[in-house]
């Protein structure tokens, strides 16, 4: 799914037995034979080598595009080559993708994988923004079967998952975990403690796919040339995760939890805690904006005000000095009489 993929857990027998290609023809029939609402057209089925693809004419386009981008990426880091068939449907809606994957599957996902069917279901063009690339979210899924395939029902959730991302190069995990106020409240949890985020809702879950991808890419890291190719195969042949991890890596179970909550601490607790403090920041100070932008304008206000009064103060002194300086000088003198008046001189 975007954001984490999702897999229906099945007991050991039937996730290591890969059933004839025959057991996927009921799905195949139901689909070519359930109508689109609103249209007459049926379902259609695309194949490319181990791949088929079963979608409305609406999704046709994307169908063909998943299988060009399966097909050329078949391989998955640390396995060999998957072998097994697979059906992808992808869902016209998200009332039929509900339908198809039944209720056990989280509302939040958009694909489902069924590893003991050999299945993936997947929404179409129908999703929304947030379902993520649909050629990376069936590769993220795609891991999921190739993982079982090659061992079967061995790993736990937080190794599924967070194979699943990081086969899908789901770098945005990390700037998850740099925003992630909980590693600095409670630290970097256990990595068995993982596996219940992943149904404890939207929020929940992100954390916990972001923190179980940093695992499996900190387990790979510790051998560069190899990855995880030499720890897949003594897991595959001894059954335990701590004694590959012995054989791989020369480091236990237990030492690897801690080096890896060591260095996840050490690389994103800073940053989650500047994060953190950011957010509080800007919590206190939000409600003060706008008393701020008030006292602002009642200050530029104010200044008007004073600017204009102390304009008048300047304009009354003026008039006031041009006054004074009227008052201390002589009145005028008297106009002299006209010329040729009775008593001038003839």
């Amino acid at each position: 799914m975007a954001g984490g993929g999702w897999r229906v857990a099945t007991p050991h027998r039937l996730a290591t037995r890969h059933p004839p290609l025959f057991t996927l023809l009921p799905l195949l029939l139901v689909l070519g034979t359930t109508p689109l609402r609103g249209q007459a057209d049926t379902a259609r089925r695309f194949d490319l080598g181990r791949f088929t693809a079963v979608a409305y004419p609406r999704d046709a386009r994307l169908a063909r595009a998943l299988l060009d981008a399966a097909a050329r990426t078949d391989t998955f880091p640390g396995l060999p080559r998957p072998t097994a068939q697979v059906l992808i449907a992808i869902a016209p809606d998200r009332e039929r993708f509900r339908q198809w994957i039944g209720p056990r599957a989280p509302e939040w996902g958009a694909a489902v994988a069924f590893p003991d069917q050999r299945r993936i279901v997947m929404q179409g063009q129908s999703a929304g923004s947030d379902a993520g690339d649909p050629e990376r979210v069936l590769r993220h899924e795609l891991a999921h079967l190739a993982l079982h395939e090659y061992l079967g029902n061995l790993p736990p959730r937080w190794f599924d998952e967070g194979y699943a991302s990081y086969a899908a190069a789901e770098w945005g995990r990390d700037e998850l975990l740099a925003t992630n106020a909980a590693l600095v409240l409670r630290g970097v949890p256990p990595l068995e403690a993982l596996d219940s985020g992943f149904v404890g809702g939207t929020l929940s879950a992100e954390a916990g796919y972001a923190l179980a991808y940093r695992a499996v890419a900190e387990l790979a890291s510790l051998d560069p040339a190899r990855g995880l190719a030499l720890f897949f195969r003594y897991w595959k042949e001894t059954g335990s995760a701590d004694l590959a991890m012995r054989s791989a890596y020369g480091v236990t179970l237990p030492e690897f939890e801690r080096l890896w909550q060591d260095r996840t601490r050490r690389r994103y607790g800073g940053l989650a805690l500047m994060a953190d403090l950011t957010l509080a920041s800007l919590l206190v100070l939000g409600p003060l904006v706008p008393l701020y932008i008030a006292r602002r304008r009642r200050d530029r206000r104010r200044m008007a005000a004073l600017r204009e009064a102390e304009a008048e103060a300047e304009r009354q002194t003026v008039a006031s000095a041009i006054d004074e300086l009227l008052r201390t000088l002589p009145p005028p003198a008297p106009p002299s009489p006209p010329h040729g008046g009775r008593d001038g001189v003839a």
